[in-house]
Formats: structure tokens, C-alpha cells, sequence
């Protein structure tokens, strides 16, 4: 990322002042998203004060498309794969695939061929790279909508696992599409061999590269002890390293990164590293989610008024010269992306996720509008566009790039308004196909790990209280502790009646447990400013606070 204008030796600077600016406009859409009662998702904030930036300011961000590439999309999608609910996802496995394969191959034929019918300048396969760059969703865009009205959980899932699985089809589409812009020939037999060597390539580098990681750090960590901060490097070099690797051996660095966060899922169910390492590494990964979606939205915003102001050439380009063409060509786009996307879920839930229901073989319309309205289109779609290539083989310019980022654009925004309308009313009262509770496998887990524990306290207090001559304290000690997990097996067992009463119990000892925590932590504030306490302590006393409230709070 450079920024532009600025004389050379002051580059370095400007590049430093831009970056810091984009990160302020990041802060603030989430202070300003907050303030505004209207239930817009921070997104359009986002978009709005970067397209601030780009007016006021004397500079522009000239974004190199696979360093761009390389900053943003193996992270978000490392991240997405790791955090996602993998029972969830396989639960609904075949209508996640159905949507994020099927769904992805049909937009991109069918918007493909819609948008070179409607502008025939835009050559055909720019015409699919622009449909495969608007073919994935953005999940975190929905939530950011729906934050006032909750999804169910189930169509959460549901979403989820599409946007994992979609953002890496698009974007082997997108490459697909723009080799045959740049070499302009493309077989069908070549293109699906090579999607095999892509697809399976990327997922098994992937997989391979973490797995042997995390046996590997498992061997350090056992043999020399574990040491925090490498633990956290370590999870945030997986995904550039399995992108880069899948990359050099011309495989899919995108479904190399979403393979990579499905394996440490898996690898991290070990639970070998401490659990300060695992809240520590927890908030860095949210502060690098935040942070690397904000930027790109602000960054979106901040290339808008470049692209508003050449709109003048970008209509030329398209066969007309009124501007307000564009707007009809963002709305039809749209307009077509859910009218396919609503054709392919209806399609899809009554073949799938309704067809063991014999009473309700076709699916409520509400959901299937709420499916539709949910493919918002976010940060993948415009990390994709601006990955476009900057010229052609021979040096020309590539044709109708301009055209597809502003529509690409469009897209987003028109999307995000829309759903920002529609998406509230229709979530209102909406209920999703039963699935079976999880409370009674949750109150199981919870007695086992009881259990455990009481074992664990009665084993470690007889080997430490052994031959002392002070053994009674240490019985002491663990009745206490055994006491607290009786109390806690004999709230999730016995009759109704007792169950209730000392769960009552436990959420009024919680509550008061939580008050008594926060008086101390004001409590050490005010010493520190009385200057009673030395600052490094109170750091130290402060954090164990937050520790344990964390615990109770959950």
C-alpha cells in the first residue's frame, strides 16, 4: 500500500500517516455505529468515513492486488474456519455445500452471462470475474444487521458455513476467470482438471501444514515448557504460511487458509496450552478480525471518490453517457443476485433441510426471503475486485477493471442497505425447523467435569498431605473445594424443585461474587491513584480480577 501524492524521501511517512488514519476511521465507525439509534451495521460507517478520508485528504491508497490479497483474506478466513461450529456445519453439511458450491457455480453462470447481455463492452470473462467476486456473503455484515433481532441459531450456522465454503469457490472462479481474461482461451477439461489440483491441492496443504505444527509445537511445549508469545506467533503465521506455501505450488491459498482454521479446530480440542495463552490469543485474533474487516471496508470508502470522479470515462466505457446508468446497472445486479440466490435456496431447503418433514415439504417463505436478503455481500467481494489485475500480458490496460470495482462496489453498499431495511422485519418472530436441545448433553458434560475435579482435589490433597503433620489443613483446603463441586453436581440432578433452588442459589452467590469482584477492582483503582499502590501490582491484582470475572460472568 502506497499513498500518493508525495515527494520520495516522504513515501515511508505518508504510507505510515494514511495507515494510522484508516485504523482511527475504524475506531470511530465503531464509536459512531453505536451512537446512531438506526439499526445500520457498522459497515456503511466504515464505508462512509473512508470515503471522507478520500475527500479531504491530499492522498490516495494505490493497493498492489496480491499484497492486498496476502494482508486480508488469509487471517479473516483462517479465523472463520477455526471459530466456526463445526457440529453445526456438519449438521447441515449437504445445504451448506448445495449454497456454497452449487449456489457460487450458478450465480457466476448465470450473473455472467446477465451482465455481458447487459454490457456487451465488458468482455465475457471479466463479466464472470466480477460475478464470482460478488458470489460469496458476508456473515459478519448480517450480524452486524440482525444484532437488534437475533438469527436462529440454526440458520446462523447455516450462513456461517456458506460464507466459509463460498469465499474460497468464488475466489477459485475469480482466478479461473481472469486467466482467461489474460490468456484469452479457456478449456473446460483443462479448467476442471486444474480445479482438482486447486481444490484439493490447497485443502490438503492446509491441513498438512497445521497438523504438523501443532504436533509439533505440542513436542516443544512438553519437552522445553511453553512460552505464550510463541504460541500466539505461531497461530498467526499458520495461515500466511499455508497460503503461501499452497500458492507456490499453484494450488488454493484460499481453500489452503480455510483448511488450515478447520485443522487447528481440531488440533486445539487437545487442550495442551494454558488458558492465559488461550485468553490472550483469543484477544489478539478478535482485535486482528475487527481490524482487518474495518480496514477494508474504510479502505472501500477511500477509493469511492477516485472511482466517482473518473464515473464520467467508466459510463463511456459501458456504451452510454448519462452517470445515472451505472445505478442501473448496480440495481440490476442486485436484483439478479437474489432472484437467483431465492431460486436456489427454495430449491435447495426442499430438497434438503425440509424433505425429512412430510408435513412441510415446501419451505415457509419467510425463511427462504430471509436466506435471500442474508447474502450480503462484504469484505470478500471487494478483496476480490481490487484483485483484478492491473494490466493485461501485453502491457494494456486491463479492460473494464474501473467499470467492475464500481460495480462491485455498488453491490456491497446496495446490499447492505437493503438488508439493513428488510432484514429486521423479516427475522421478527421467524423460526427456523426444530433441532433436538443440547441442554441435556450440556448438564451431562458439566456433572462429568465435576466429578473429575473432586477426583483430581481428592488425589493431589492425599499425595501433598502425606506424613505432614499440618495434613488437616490441606483436608481443610479440599473439603472446600469439593464442597463448591457437590453444590454444583446437585444443582443439575435430583427433583425439579431442588434443581431450581440451588440454581437459585448459585445465580444469586454469582451475582454477589461479580459485585464483590468489581468493588475490589475500584477498590485497587483508588489506591493507585491515591498513589497507596505501585502500579505494576495493581496490573497484576487487576488482571487476576478480570480472570475470575470473566468465569462468573459467563
Amino acid at each position: 500500500m502506497t499513498a500518493h501524492p508525495a515527494r520520495r524521501s516522504d513515501r515511508p511517512l505518508e504510507t505510515i500517516t494514511i495507515v494510522l488514519f484508516l485504523l482511527l476511521a475504524v475506531i470511530l465507525s465503531g464509536v459512531v455505529s453505536r451512537a446512531v439509534p438506526l439499526p445500520l451495521p457498522r459497515p456503511l460507517f466504515q464505508i462512509a468515513l473512508g470515503a471522507v478520508i478520500g475527500l479531504v485528504a491530499d492522498w490516495r491508497v494505490t493497493l498492489d492486488p496480491q499484497i492486498f490479497f496476502l494482508l486480508f483474506l488469509p487471517p479473516l478466513l483462517f479465523l472463520d474456519g477455526w471459530r466456526i461450529p463445526r457440529e453445526g456445519l456438519f449438521k447441515d453439511g449437504k445445504t451448506v455445500l448445495e449454497l456454497a458450491l452449487g449456489l457460487v457455480v450458478f450465480t457466476v453462470v448465470g450473473m455472467g452471462l446477465f451482465i455481458n447481455w447487459m454490457i456487451p463492452s465488458m468482455p465475457l470473462p471479466v463479466a464472470f470475474a466480477l460475478a464470482a467476486v460478488v458470489s460469496p456473503t458476508d456473515p459478519i455484515a448480517v450480524t452486524a444487521i440482525a444484532r437488534r433481532v437475533p438469527i436462529p441459531k440454526r440458520m446462523m450456522h447455516i450462513l456461517e458455513g456458506e460464507s466459509l465454503l463460498n469465499d474460497a469457490s468464488g475466489l477459485v472462479c475469480l482466478r479461473f476467470a481472469v486467466a482467461a481474461a489474460l490468456t484469452g482461451t479457456f478449456s473446460l477439461h483443462d479448467a476442471a482438471l486444474n480445479f482438482l489440483w486447486v481444490a484439493f491441492g490447497g485443502i490438503a496443504i492446509g491441513t498438512g501444514l497445521t497438523w504438523g505444527v501443532g504436533a509439533l509445537k505440542s513436542w516443544i511445549s512438553r519437552r522445553y515448557g511453553e512460552e505464550g508469545g510463541s504460541q500466539i506467533l505461531i497461530s498467526l503465521l499458520i495461515p500466511f504460511g499455508s497460503y503461501l506455501l499452497a500458492e507456490h505450488l499453484h494450488c488454493s491459498g484460499i481453500l489452503a487458509a480455510v483448511a488450515a482454521g478447520l485443522t487447528m479446530g481440531f488440533v486445539e480440542t487437545r487442550g495442551e496450552i494454558e488458558a492465559i495463552t488461550r485468553i490472550r490469543r483469543n484477544t489478539v485474533w478478535d482485535t486482528i478480525q475487527f481490524t482487518a474487516n474495518g480496514i477494508i471496508f474504510v479502505l472501500l470508502g477511500e477509493q469511492l471518490p477516485g472511482i466517482l470522479a473518473g464515473a464520467a470515462e467508466t459510463v463511456r466505457l459501458t456504451g452510454h453517457h448519462e452517470p445515472w446508468w451505472l445505478a442501473i446497472y448496480v440495481v440490476a445486479i442486485n436484483l439478479g443476485l437474489a432472484a437467483l440466490r431465492f431460486a436456489w435456496v427454495w430449491v435447495s431447503f426442499r430438497l434438503t433441510l425440509f424433505r425429512a418433514r412430510e408435513r412441510q415439504r415446501t419451505p415457509n417463505w419467510r425463511i427462504i426471503a430471509t436466506m435471500s436478503f442474508a447474502g450480503v455481500r462484504g469484505a470478500i467481494t471487494l478483496a476480490g475486485v481490487l484483485t483484478l489485475p492491473l494490466m493485461m500480458r501485453d502491457g494494456a490496460a486491463f479492460p473494464a477493471r474501473d467499470l467492475a470495482i464500481f460495480l462491485a462496489m455498488g453491490v456491497i453498499i446496495v446490499s447492505l442497505i437493503a438488508a439493513s431495511i428488510v432484514l429486521p422485519m423479516l427475522l421478527r418472530g421467524l423460526e427456523m425447523p426444530e433441532e433436538p436441545s443440547h441442554l441435556a448433553e450440556e448438564e451431562e458434560a458439566r456433572i462429568a467435569a465435576a466429578q473429575a475435579a473432586i477426583r483430581a482435589v481428592q488425589q493431589v490433597e492425599h499425595e501433598m498431605a502425606e506424613g505432614r503433620a499440618d495434613a488437616d489443613l490441606y483436608v481443610a483446603a479440599a473439603s472446600r473445594i469439593m464442597d463448591a463441586y457437590r453444590l454444583r453436581i446437585e444443582s443439575r440432578q435430583g427433583d425439579p424443585e431442588e434443581k431450581a433452588s440451588v440454581k437459585l442459589i448459585e445465580r444469586i452467590e454469582r451475582d454477589l461474587r461479580l459485585a464483590a469482584l468489581r468493588a475490589e477492582r475500584v477498590e485497587i483503582f483508588q489506591m493507585v491513584q491515591r498513589r497507596q499502590l505501585g502500579s505494576e501490582i495493581a496490573r497484576k491484582l487487576v488482571r487476576e480480577l478480570d480472570l475470575l470475572e470473566a468465569r462468573y460472568a459467563v
